[in-house]
């Protein structure tokens, strides 16, 4: 017992001499391999110009717009939409502080009038539906006192806000700061109206295959050094893989078709309680069908009636054609095998329609600003109606300039709906008349005029859907075949291809993975696999095995490409078709020297062309193609004078200028320079900040937290 209590006397003192050892093992770690940095990074997930993105700051902000974006969307979506707005928003915060640009907080509210959410929101309207801000300021403060989460939101919002303003403030800056003289306009001008004919003779770049010119390492060497931000690649990993489906075997497939095909008629069981055989009713004669689907169906019983149209379509004819009572299948259709039942048939069940609505004060839905009485309401739409039974008036056209609901824009057009989707007297006059038909409907949302345009007859489909899936033996082979495949493929890694080909497996490529990528072409969204590959411990031809949401993937990593200049063997593919359209050029000019353009003609086999009406802004020369740099050279030159060689897009050609018709100077550009200026206003947002982003410093850590 004195042991025990000297320990539990010493119990503080031990843990401190513990967490300090434990402390110095870390830091000692770090120093030791020279990554002290590590600290740093792990709270930072990048920097842009040496200011430090928080990687705290950045999950809230992640969180956030998963939320916004719904079930469907992955985390990689929304961490790559935030990053690139983080960087953008830093890079411009950066611009925003050099020249002094703020905004105020005292002009937040007209910044705020300015956002249709929230002015247009009858809670912050006075009674004349204007935005008032005493409400809106009275709003905000309840909040911070009543709701602290939802205050913390309005902040984000209120940032954001403030945060558009400046955006929209440094670029009008800029663009006021563009415009156009008028010798630029003049030079608008003349590219189309300049024109001038010219007869030409082309040797083709495909004269001379591309089989004959040899491109050695050391000149794509020389054409990077001259290019090198055309070179820098970041990161990249490329893999191959075989998939193992986790599908239904043949003997699955007969297996449900046979348990469904059994429901159709009528079974026996034995009854233990009453010692004797019960007959149970099949599909074709059960009277409660919705508990007979229910029981039996992977798909719960649904009563709504369809169209045709809205039926399998291999199928739809048949099924539509069923008599009540009748049942048909066992079909396969979207990886079910189904059976259904006729329960109900109800003719011009869907209907389309088109309306115009006129609203009045105190209607449902009505703008809270609306005046107009009932009575004017009524005398509004009773016009319309004259106007609309006009043979020569568009219905569409009158709706989508009177009526006062969404589907305005659509001509008024409803699409197709049933009965009970539309409020009851609107719905009696649709089902109640002939298509056709217009009318006059009043409702709560106020008077309509509703024009009947088509109808289509309706059934109703008890159908018990059972799934087709593998089974618990299926699964368990192909598990059993994926091991084995990765055990194999680690064994002998050099024969991957070989090893799947022996397997009866097919092996697909995905190349130039980066760090933070998802998907993988012919799996989809695969994040663990793109870790896996970036990891520093996964080396080349190292083989893994995934489970993924339909079966095994099987992954060998085959190359590993890291950041900075590309490897000679890698810009090949690019550079070599450059290099050999220049020694072609070489090749064809040559052959041009010296030469008139008749006499280079006869040498190659090939004619002396024409091209007339070419101008600097549409410089297609005839069935050569788009040449910019030949039609300008035409422009240089006087009338009747004839070019050296020019190396163009496809081919070396000679030309001469037979008629140069230069369009007569104007009185004034001003409507040359007013496109242009708009023209450059246009871009320029983008292109300034596409200018900033390619100048910054951007680190980016994403891939070590996601």
């Amino acid at each position: 017992m004195a042991i025990l209590e000297k320990i539990r006397n010493r119990s503080l003192f031990l843990i401190l001499i513990i967490g300090l050892a434990l402390f110095a093992f870390v830091i000692s770690d770090l120093i030791g391999k020279g990554d002290f940095s590590a600290l740093k990074s792990s709270s930072t997930i990048g920097e842009v110009n040496g200011e430090t993105l928080s990687v705290e700051d950045f999950r809230l902000k992640a969180e956030s717009t998963m939320q916004n974006l719904g079930p469907n969307a992955s985390t990689t979506q929304a961490v790559n939409m935030v990053w690139e707005q983080e960087v953008r928003n830093t890079i411009l915060a950066q611009e925003f502080e050099k020249i002094g640009l703020s905004i105020e907080k005292d002009q937040i509210i007209n910044l705020v009038k300015n956002n249709p959410a929230i002015a247009q929101s009858p809670m912050f309207q006075n009674e004349a539906g204007i935005f008032d801000d005493a409400k809106f300021i009275e709003y905000i403060a309840d909040l911070k006192v009543s709701s602290p989460d939802a205050y913390a939101q309005w902040t984000m919002q209120e940032d954001a806000i403030i945060e558009n303003a400046k955006q929209q403030t440094y670029f009008n800056l800029i663009k006021a700061g563009l415009g156009t003289t008028a010798k630029e306009g003049e030079w608008v001008y003349r590219q189309e109206a300049d024109k001038v004919d010219v007869s030409f003779v082309q040797l083709p770049y495909s004269s001379i295959a591309d089989s004959t010119l040899t491109i050695s390492d050391s000149e794509i060497k020389a054409y990077m050094s001259k290019r090198k931000d055309d070179f820098k690649q970041e990161s990249m990993r490329n893999i191959q893989y075989v998939f193992v489906e986790e599908k239904a075997s043949e003997g699955d497939i007969n297996t449900v078709k046979e348990n469904i095909t059994k429901l159709l008629s009528s079974s026996v069981e034995f009854n233990q309680d009453t010692n004797s055989n019960d007959t149970i009713p099949g599909f074709s004669t059960v009277t409660n069908v919705e508990d007979f689907v229910n029981k039996h169906s992977d798909i719960a019983y649904d009563s709504t009636f369809v169209t045709k149209k809205q039926l399998p379509s291999l199928q739809a004819e048949d099924l539509f054609a069923l008599e009540v009572g009748a049942v048909y299948g066992p079909y396969e259709d979207n990886g079910y095998f189904k059976i259904s039942k006729m329960t109900a048939k109800r003719p011009n069940g869907s209907a389309r329609a088109s309306h115009i609505l006129v609203a009045y004060q105190g209607a449902q839905n009505a703008n809270p600003s609306l005046v107009r009485t009932k009575e004017a309401a009524k005398a509004k739409i009773d016009s319309l109606l004259i106007e609309v039974k006009k043979p020569e008036v568009d219905f569409a056209t009158v709706a989508r300039e009177n009526s006062e609901d969404g589907a305005a824009s659509q001509g008024g057009d409803l699409g197709f709906f049933q009965k009970g989707d539309m409020v009851k007297p609107f719905a009696d006059y649709v089902f109640g008349n002939g298509v056709g038909s217009i009318g006059v409907v009043e409702t709560d949302f106020g008077y309509h005029i509703v024009k009947i345009t088509e109808k289509e007859d309706v059934v109703q489909l008890a159908t018990i859907a059972q799934e087709i899936e593998a089974s618990e033996n299926t699964i368990n082979d192909l598990f059993a075949q994926a091991t084995k495949f990765e055990m194999a493929a680690t064994e002998d890694y050099k024969n991957f291809g070989d090893i799947a080909k022996g397997m009866e497996m097919n092996v697909l490529r995905a190349d130039n993975l980066l760090a933070i990528d998802e998907y993988i072409v012919g799996l989809g969204s695969q994040r663990s696999i793109v870790q896996w590959a970036f990891a520093k411990d996964t080396k080349h031809g190292n083989v893994k095995r995934f489970s993924v949401n339909n079966g095994y993937v099987i992954a060998q990593l085959t190359k590993k490409t890291e950041e900075g200049l590309a490897a000679v063997k890698d810009a090949r593919p690019f550079v070599e078709p450059i290099l050999i359209k220049e020694k072609k050029a070489e090749l064809l000019k040559k052959k041009m020297e010296g030469k008139s353009m008749q006499d280079i003609a006869s040498a190659n086999k090939v004619e002396v062309k024409t091209a007339t009406g070419l101008t600097m802004k549409n410089p297609l020369l005839g069935d050569a193609g788009r040449e910019p740099r030949v039609v300008g050279t035409a422009f240089a030159l006087e009338k009747n004078a004839t070019s050296g060689a020019i190396e163009g897009s496809n081919g070396v050609y000679m030309i001469q200028v037979t008629n140069l018709n230069i369009a007569p100077k104007l009185d004034s550009y001003k409507t040359y320079m007013a496109n242009a200026t708009t023209l450059k206003v246009n871009r320029a947002g983008q292109t300034v900040y596409l200018a900033l982003r390619k100048a910054a410093e951007v680190e980016d850590n994403r891939a070590m937290f996601y």
